[in-house]
């Protein structure tokens, strides 16, 4: 079976921090990992293990306490603020649990924001096709009060393809949903995963989103202490 290149490369990862009272917390010790283009990764773990901050580093918008996070080869823990922030804005998109959309932008605007931010071309056209992906382009000009939570949710999926992201990180994608709209979501997820080539990296508590995954790794004490590979496993639904 061909290998795929490796496209992010965690080596000796550490993040502490210090508390008041000058208390040192390791949150992260010393993790080694690497993952395949156009892989889809689920990390699990319980509450509190660091798997939210194991994210925000792979995502850029934190700074680890020290070893050294490649992805396509660059090192993000070299860069300045500004050079991190035009490396994500062109190769990581972001998911997260809340939304965060921008409450007086349309879904379409909410969408264009990171083509915009950096004076993308046809950004409003490519915006609209990221809306189109997510079934939602009849309600490109509603704001976020007129979405439902699926809605939000598949603004934010567009909003993070739209920039057709070398990875995509999605933080607990169907935590904020009911059951129902959780699994319509993921199967949207995970169709765009595999028919854009995207690699993934989810966080989730969720068992069943977690085994729709290639590679399931568990964070525990800090560490990835378990890792089970599933071989051969294809669950992508058709809509």
């Amino acid at each position: 079976m061909e290998q795929s290149s490796t496209i992010l490369e965690i080596n000796d990862l550490s993040k502490f921090f210090i508390h008041a009272d000058t208390q040192m917390i390791e949150v992260l010790t010393g993790i080694n990992h690497e993952v395949g283009e156009g892989k889809t990764v689920a990390i699990v773990g319980d509450s509190g293990s660091g798997k939210s901050t194991l994210l925000s580093l792979l995502a850029g918008l934190d700074q680890p306490t020290s070893g050294n996070l490649f992805l396509k080869g660059h090192d993000l823990t070299t860069m300045d603020e500004e050079a991190l922030a035009r490396f994500r804005a062109e190769h990581i998109g972001i998911i997260f649990q809340q939304f965060h959309l921008m409450s007086h932008l349309t879904a379409l605007e909410n969408v264009s924001l990171p083509l915009d931010m950096f004076h993308k071309p046809d950004a409003e056209e490519r915006a609209r096709e990221a809306l189109v992906q997510v079934g939602l382009d009849h309600r490109q000009h509603h704001f976020p009060h007129q979405l439902s939570g699926g809605e939000c949710q598949r603004v934010a999926i567009a909003r993070a393809i739209v920039i057709e992201p070398a990875i995509l990180l999605a933080d607990e994608p169907t935590g904020n949903l009911d059951n129902q709209t959780g699994e319509q979501v993921a199967d949207l997820l995970f169709n765009l995963v595999q028919s854009n080539g995207m690699t993934m990296i989810l966080v989730t508590h969720n068992e069943g989103l977690a085994a729709r995954c290639e590679q399931q790794v568990t964070l525990k004490d800090g560490n990835f202490s378990i890792e089970h590979l599933i071989n051969g496993y294809n669950h992508v639904k058709t809509q």
